[in-house]
């Protein structure tokens, strides 16, 4: 745990302190403060229903992107089609009510997979600014918006990206950093941006034009600070000081959604491919070059999901596969404990309190407790579709719907 919460604190500054496990956090980009789906706070609701939420707002517009949350605010990002803008939201996270609404960029529309958004990329914060990535075309943009008012700061265009099934790239904090994958079928980069006023820090061109949707991960890892990164068709580790490439493994694929995720148990990082062929591969992070034929500890294909990430979970691996299914594995041997029907899934899972939570794509909340057989512990409907990722902050839980942004939990201004 000591390890996690320094790498927190490296991520931006995202946390001032050391964070006690019973102390609140801010859920500040994809997947949380660890970028791994995982929630160290005691007391959060376990219980998703609708009827006991305490609000529900209707936002305009369409997109997948998940909500994050710091302070009284939750952010996400929408889109308007009809006047073809990209559009930043802030919501009070007492009332739902919305603070503010800016438009971030307005442009041509990019043609889209069935199942994506023209606002799928998740934003992140560090408190000062909002930062949000979209396709505009045959472009990506990477802008920055004031966290108290959304006023614009600045707004770069960091190079183009091509693919017929559209974007959902998320920005990355680190440092004084904002890291953005444009992974794509065209001129491929990995590029980190100053969080200040958007200059290129550092540029790393890609060559084998392998789309991908992944945000990287960023963990310290065999005594050295790595950015995990899949796309380009390979798994690769970054310094994300420089954007020196320290390994890579070819493969195991051409496409990628699904952000790695590493057990410190197991000493190893998590990867899954998504197309054409799909994998779930277990890498050992210490080595130096190409270490494909070296490094990789276990592989699988049954239960490599196709969107949604893996949550690790103590010992044991979980992630939900193309068909719905979902997969328990012992981490450190890849040995598949128990494998179960949830349904189809885009939302990846989270951890609290040693429960992982699943929301499939009907809105259907599973929570289940990791070990070696199956137990479900309780199950909810929402009400309505999901793609996105809940967020958990300070005993709530925030969880975007096709149409609703939904807070379950209790009021924290002290008002009933």
């Amino acid at each position: 745990m000591n390890r996690n919460v320094v790498l927190a604190m490296l991520l931006g500054g995202l946390l001032a302190a050391a964070t006690p496990a019973t102390q609140a956090e801010n859920w500040p980009g994809w997947r949380g403060p660890r970028g791994d789906g995982s929630c160290i706070e005691k007391n959060v609701p376990d219980k998703w229903d609708p009827a006991g939420a305490l609000w529900k707002t209707e936002l305009p517009g369409k997109g997948h992107a998940s909500p994050i949350v710091w302070g009284n605010r939750v952010l996400t990002v929408t889109a308007l089609p009809a006047t073809k803008e990209r559009v930043l939201l802030c919501l009070d996270r007492n009332t739902g009510r919305i603070l503010w609404q800016r438009t971030v960029v307005q442009g041509p529309l990019e043609k889209l997979h069935k199942e994506n958004s023209y606002a799928s990329g998740t934003p992140a914060t560090d408190g000062e600014r909002v930062y949000v990535t979209f396709r505009v075309g045959d472009e990506i943009v990477v802008a920055a918006h004031d966290f108290g008012n959304g006023k614009q700061l600045w707004l770069v265009r960091a190079g183009t990206h091509s693919g017929g099934w559209g974007f959902s790239n998320e920005p990355v904090l680190f440092k004084d950093k904002v890291i953005v994958d444009g992974d794509s079928k065209g001129d491929s980069f990995l590029i980190a941006l100053d969080r200040k006023d958007g200059n290129t820090l550092w540029r790393k061109k890609r060559v084998n034009k392998g789309i991908s949707y992944s945000a990287p991960l960023i963990r310290e890892l065999a005594g050295r600070t790595q950015l995990i990164q899949c796309g380009d068709r390979c798994v690769a580790s970054f310094d994300p000081d420089t954007g020196e490439q320290l390994w890579k493994v070819d493969g195991p694929s051409q496409e990628f959604v699904a952000t790695p995720v590493y057990s410190e148990k197991a000493g190893l990082v998590f990867i899954s491919s998504s197309w054409p062929k799909r994998f779930l591969l277990a890498i050992r992070p210490d080595g130096k070059g190409n270490v494909t034929k070296t490094h990789i500890a276990w592989q699988d294909t049954k239960g490599a999901p196709y969107v949604p990430s893996m949550i690790v979970a103590g010992d044991f691996l979980l992630s939900v596969n193309r068909a719905g299914t979902a997969f328990c594995y012992e981490a450190a041997t890849g040995k598949v404990l128990w494998q179960e029907k949830l349904g189809r899934h885009h939302a990846s899972p989270v951890l609290v309190e040693g429960l992982v939570f699943f929301i499939n794509d009907n809105g259907q909340v599973n929570v289940i407790k990791p070990g070696v057989e199956f137990e479900r512990i309780a199950q909810y409907e929402l009400g309505e579709l999901c793609y996105a990722s809940p967020a958990i902050s300070d005993g709530q839980v925030f969880v975007r719907g096709f149409g609703h942004l939904f807070c379950f939990g209790r009021r924290k201004d002290g008002k009933d």
